[in-house]
């Protein structure tokens, strides 16, 4: 697993100190406005910075960069935690640690149903994009009927498909 994950993209600057706008790529810009010490470049740069959340992004000072110009140098450019700095509530992934998990049959493991490609949030439950063996895409609800179990560590997800998930069954 990575060391460092991304969490966010700087968008765009606030004001004219310095301050910049990022678009947070996790839980909410509560989450990723809570870091004190982020990086650039998947963990080869180490930054100090303070923030807040501002509806649904969060502002950010870098230590060091002190104008609107020093700061629109730096948009577009990713935000990185380290692993380390988070604990993550019991049976909580990050999503970059369960895209390329197996997604197979809880019943009969010998049958797999795909990849996961990607996750999205939906109102009520997370979603999983899986990509089938004959690369059609499939969407998964993350829900206690249908996930069964979580092991990102083997690289694995175990599911009991609703009816006609997989199959044209009704």
């Amino acid at each position: 697993m990575k060391k460092y994950l991304e969490v966010g993209k700087i968008v765009g600057t606030h004001g004219i100190k310095g301050e910049l706008r990022v678009e947070p790529w996790c839980d909410s810009p509560e989450f990723l406005a809570g870091f004190k010490t982020l990086y650039y470049n998947e963990g080869a740069e180490k930054l100090k910075v303070s923030s807040r959340p501002h509806k649904n992004i969060v502002l950010m000072k870098l230590k060091d960069v002190d104008t609107i110009e020093e700061a629109q140098k730096l948009r577009g450019r990713i935000l990185y935690i380290d692993r380390a700095d988070v604990k993550l509530p019991e049976g909580r992934n990050f999503i970059q640690d369960l895209i390329g998990c197996k997604v197979l049959d809880a019943d009969d493991r010998a049958v797999e149903y795909g990849v996961i490609r990607d996750v999205f949030k939906t109102g009520a439950n997370d979603v999983y994009t899986v990509k089938a063996p004959d690369g059609s895409e499939v969407l998964v609800p993350v829900i206690d009927s249908v996930v069964v179990e979580k092991n990102v560590e083997e690289g694995y997800v175990l599911i009991r498909p609703m009816k006609g998930l997989f199959t044209d069954e009704d």
